[in-house]
């Protein structure tokens, strides 16, 4: 969630991804890596850490909805085909051509695993590179519940054996290390290693992990690094565990908001994106969500239900209860909006305020400016948006319209319920209203009239 000084590995590194699966459980048409996490689809959370290390090449081995990936990557990595699905060996295979030049480290992360720190993906290089050598660095994890997960077996860090859960035995079974599938290996090792794997198994594949129990048959010892935190290797394969990835997501970015200096009134309620900037002595009020490329600076108060997306608040600024700001929605210092008052490529001058029913669209406010209920920019005639100007402490009267392109003037007035399609000059008053119609008398007798008339229908 918070980025670090970029740290090359040495030797040169290249990683690749597994994430060539149906995602059938996901039941989408997305693909599964795909699937946002705080607004931000998971793989790009993976990309994100493993950028840090500064890799020479990224290979991507896709399958099913491999034109989504090639989509949303653009040319960030390079995709390998897997067709057809034959195991998370024949998986890795597929990135042999991409990385036939290369020679260095190799790290495989998964997909739909997408937390795997960086500091993690440090100590499996690390380890790879100690004096005795390992061909293969498995990262290993201890769950509360085993389930359905391969099984590292090991004397101290040294692998013994590993076996996948259909293939092990009961006493296997009993063992705690799990396997995460995530491993570090050298080039010349990788590729020569998943040559030699075979598939007779109970599901017919080809293992990644086969390469452990191979490199070891040649009297190769390989060794297992062990995360304490299980979350970051938890896999993501349904709607429920990606909910369940989302809430511990944004568990830990709320108590980093509140280690930063914000106050979250219910931290429970309050929704981060990835990308969220906030500042110190920040008050967030319940039920208050950001979307992307939201920036908050110092002082500011979100009241309760607001929603932030694509937007900047200056130091001391006020919203909500009940503010939308859409993308380009820009608060000067120490102005205000207030409930059901919606921004969107608007920017609120310095001291000016907008405090009820509000809609500024393709707007500038200028400082002090004075934003009466009702009101609002009319900023589309059906084809093109236009934009209105409103000068410095300008007073809009409630009710108001403002018709794109215009500009109101400094100091100008525009009185309550007007329909203003010109500009206003400078401290200029400018009034558009219908002649009111006064007849005395007239509403007395509609009434009597009426009254007749709904006694005589009542008769018999």
């Amino acid at each position: 969630m918070t980025s670090s000084v970029l740290q090359p590995v040495s030797p040169p590194l290249a990683i690749v991804i597994l994430a060539a699966g149906k995602g059938t459980r996901m039941k989408s048409d997305l693909h599964k890596v795909l699937h946002p996490i705080a607004g931000r689809p998971m793989l790009e959370h993976l990309l994100q850490s493993a950028a840090r290390l500064d890799p020479q090449f990224q290979v991507v081995v896709a399958g099913h909805g491999r034109d989504q990936l090639e989509t949303a990557l653009a040319g960030r990595a390079v995709i390998a085909l897997q067709q057809p699905q034959l195991g998370t060996g024949h998986a890795v295979l597929q990135a042999r051509q991409a990385l036939k030049a290369f020679t260095g480290d190799i790290l495989i992360l998964y997909g739909d695993v997408p937390f795997v720190s960086e500091a993690t993906m440090r100590s499996m290089l690390e380890r790879l590179h100690q004096a005795d050598a390992p061909p293969v660095v498995v990262l290993g994890f201890e769950p509360d519940d085993p389930l359905q997960y391969g099984r590292i077996v090991a004397e101290g860090d040294r692998i013994e054996r590993m076996v996948e859960h259909k293939d092990a035995t009961e006493e296997e079974r009993l063992v705690g290390l799990c396997n995460s599938g995530l491993m570090a290996v050298r080039s010349q090792d990788l590729f020569a290693l998943l040559d030699r794997v075979g598939n007779d198994n109970a599901q017919g594949e080809y293992y990644l992990t086969d390469i452990v129990n191979i490199a070891n048959g040649d009297g190769r010892a390989c060794a297992v690094v062990i995360t304490d935190n299980a979350d970051e290797v938890a896999g993501i394969n349904a709607r429920g565990e990606l909910a369940q990835a989302e809430a511990r997501w944004q568990a830990r970015r709320r108590q980093q908001a509140m280690a930063d200096g914000a106050t979250l009134v219910a931290p429970e309620t309050v929704w981060f994106s990835w990308d969220t900037k906030i500042g110190r002595d920040v008050t967030i009020e319940p039920n208050v969500v950001f979307g992307p490329g939201v920036t908050i600076a110092d002082g500011v108060t979100l009241h309760a239900f607001s929603h932030l997306e694509g937007a900047t608040l200056e130091a001391g600024v006020s919203i909500g209860p009940y503010a939308r700001l859409r993308p380009g929605a820009v608060l000067k210092a120490k102005s205000r909006v207030g409930n059901f008052v919606e921004m969107k490529n608007a920017v609120l001058g310095e001291g000016a305020k907008a405090n009820h029913l509000t809609y500024l669209g393709d707007a500038d406010v200028g400082p002090g400016a004075n934003i009466g209920a009702g009101t609002i920019t009319c900023n589309y005639d059906g084809y093109f948006k236009h934009r209105t100007v409103i000068g410095p402490r300008a007073f809009i009267g409630s009710n108001s319209a403002l018709i794109a392109p215009v500009r109101i003037g400094a100091d100008a007035i525009v009185g309550a319920g007007s329909a203003v399609s010109r500009d206003v000059a400078d401290g200029e008053l400018r009034l558009v209203r219908a002649e009111q119609l006064v007849k005395p008398g007239w509403a007395d007798s509609f009434h009597d009239a009426m009254k007749k008339k709904k006694a005589d229908r009542s008769k018999p």
